[in-house]
């Protein structure tokens, strides 16, 4: 198994340097395949955008072989050459923008069987505000109001991102809807790292990563280690 590297928004500037640079280095160095999936940002038609900043970040950082995929929504998901890049890659990295089109292009698409593919082959798979959040076993979709069930990556975990700006109001609204469930608060240019739910995390950047746990809320600083 590859990493998981969640992120609370603000990505590319300021602090997101380490822990990115932290995740590259479990991928393999700067020589690994970065693939990015702008889908989130296509609603708001700001996808290419969003896309081409996270190839010149990820090349600022060193890394030759990046590029973001032209995988947008459900058909795209499916697309032979994008699933076919994806499952050689070393990194692949889920922009932030809408959650719920996010989640609904990849749940259960061949995109995501192939992501899962190359994270058991030792990938680490990262995401960013909505590409976090729709990597745990649910998600909030703030537009609509609802919770949806996510990629289950991290199952029984819920991403509030933005923590230090607006996420951390969603957490009194979502600990009666999600019993059971661990509400992770990641502050923007922040990052959590690590392996398995069960493991142990890295956290990194400016800010803290808050852990909501029933009556429970536990902040993890920089360089602390975090147990889900």
């Amino acid at each position: 198994m590859g990493y998981i590297l969640l992120e609370g928004g603000a990505e590319f500037g300021g602090q997101m340097e380490i822990p990115d640079r932290r995740a590259l280095s479990l991928a393999g160095g700067s020589g690994v395949r970065v693939s990015i999936i702008p889908a989130a940002a296509a609603p708001d038609k700001n996808h290419e955008r969003a896309g081409q900043n996270g190839v010149r970040w990820f090349q600022g950082l060193g890394t030759t072989r990046v590029r973001s995929l032209p995988l947008i929504d459900r058909t795209s998901a499916d697309a032979p050459d994008v699933v076919e890049a994806l499952r050689q890659s070393h990194m692949i990295y889920l922009l932030g923008g809408f959650p719920h089109h996010l989640g609904q292009s990849l749940i259960g698409s061949l995109a995501w069987d192939a992501m899962l593919s190359a994270y058991r082959g030792g990938a680490v798979i990262a995401g960013s505000s909505a590409g976090a959040m729709v990597l745990c076993g649910s998600y909030y979709d703030p537009k609509a109001g609802e919770v949806h069930p996510g990629l289950g990556l991290l199952p029984r975990v819920c991403v509030l991102p933005h923590h230090d700006t607006f996420g951390q109001s969603w957490a009194s609204t979502l600990q009666p809807l999600l019993p059971g469930t661990a509400l992770i608060g990641i502050d923007e240019q922040t990052g959590m790292l690590g392996k398995t739910p069960n493991g142990t995390w890295e956290v990194h950047g400016r800010g803290v990563v808050t852990v909501y746990r029933q009556e429970e809320r536990i902040v993890y600083g920089s360089e602390q280690p975090l147990r889900l």
